[in-house]
């Protein structure tokens, strides 16, 4: 039988959230029920709702940054019971048959991931989010997160968390390599950690010094202005990774510029607007241009446990539910540090 919970909605792509109830369905043989204790805002949340990546189904309940209780388990789930701390990130699905699903790369199912919210569940349902007091969801697709991290602030580590780790695991960030974040956002905060603890030189290029004292205290080494010209010119050719965290266009020949031979420009920002670049710039100088999209769940965990041994967490401002729509003015003018996560408790006040 269908359960209702409390939930903040989209109803459209211009209006306000707003409280209400959504349906989640019965828990199956192999599903998980999640009583929802804390959600992460992502940029990504209000891209979604106000149609930067496109229509969606109204009305919408979003958040891809899960930590909570298993409340009940499905006959045949055999990972998790009740009692245990669990989060949910960016997926809820996938074919688990193609061969990125075989390799444990979930995230680039041939046959398409299903997103956390705003996606076609295999059941043909409307995916909703976290931005609610509970969730069902496929035992395969549910994180354990370990005691060591505090519980409030585990929930970013589901997208921010794993949507850095991933490219700067993959692409080698360790001793002896110098990474740039660019961005000191909640990616980029989370980035900074990561690349520190794998100890690299790290390297802040941020719009402006604004936030130069945090990010050295989070572990950068260097902090720079990316309105100052001369920050192009002083870095040229200086960094083996350069992870691009924003989601707003960036001059991309102009960053390729401060990768030495054989660095990689890595992209997780998603901007709703096109990027370009000159051929010339990577031809130049044997440089890579990539993306990198979150992780799969063997990855994810990985990441969880990763935190719980290197002691990161992400910095985070607690809200209540009422505090949202403000809260998501405050993201798009860059005024949170580094990550907003919503007590889910006051979602039924």
């Amino acid at each position: 039988m269908m359960t209702a919970v409390h939930a903040y909605i989209a109803r459209s792509a211009t209006g306000p959230l707003a409280p209400g109830t959504i349906e989640r369905r019965a828990v199956g043989p192999k599903d998980v029920r999640i009583d929802i204790r804390w959600a992460g805002i992502c940029h990504s949340d209000i891209h979604t709702v106000r149609g930067d990546w496109g229509p969606q189904p109204y009305p919408l309940t979003v958040g891809h940054e899960i930590a909570g209780v298993v409340a009940e388990v499905g006959s045949e789930v055999t990972r998790y019971q009740v009692g245990d701390r669990v989060g949910v990130g960016c997926m809820v699905n996938s074919c688990g048959k193609c061969v990125n699903c075989q390799a444990g790369d979930e995230q680039y199912c041939t046959e398409g991931m299903v997103a956390t919210y705003g996606a076609v569940d295999r059941d043909g349902t409307i995916t909703q989010g976290g931005y609610s007091t509970g969730v069902v969801v496929d035992e395969d697709f549910v994180l354990r997160i370990p005691e060591a991290i505090p519980f409030d602030k585990a929930a970013p580590l589901l997208c921010a968390g794993i949507t850095t780790y991933s490219p700067l695991k993959r692409w080698g960030a360790g001793p002896g390599k110098k990474v740039a974040v660019v961005g000191m956002g909640g990616l980029g905060h989370m980035a900074v950690k990561f690349a520190h603890a794998m100890g690299a030189e790290v390297t802040v290029l941020s719009r402006t010094l604004s936030k130069r004292e945090d990010g050295l205290r989070l572990g950068a080494d260097h902090y720079h202005a990316t309105s100052d010209p001369a920050t192009f010119e002083t870095l040229a050719g200086r960094f083996d990774l350069i992870v691009n965290t924003v989601s707003a266009p960036i001059p991309v020949d102009a960053y390729l510029g401060l990768l030495a031979v054989d660095g990689a420009l890595v992209n997780v920002g998603a901007p709703a607007e096109p990027l370009s670049l000159q051929v010339m710039s990577l031809i130049g100088g044997r440089r890579s241009y990539a993306g990198s999209m979150i992780g799969g769940i063997a990855e994810t965990q990985e990441m969880l446990d990763y935190c719980a041994e290197q002691g990161i967490a992400p910095e985070v401002e607690i809200i209540p539910a009422d505090q949202i729509n403000q809260a998501w003015d405050r993201v798009l003018a860059s005024d949170v540090r580094y990550r907003f996560v919503i007590d889910t408790t006051t979602l039924a006040a």
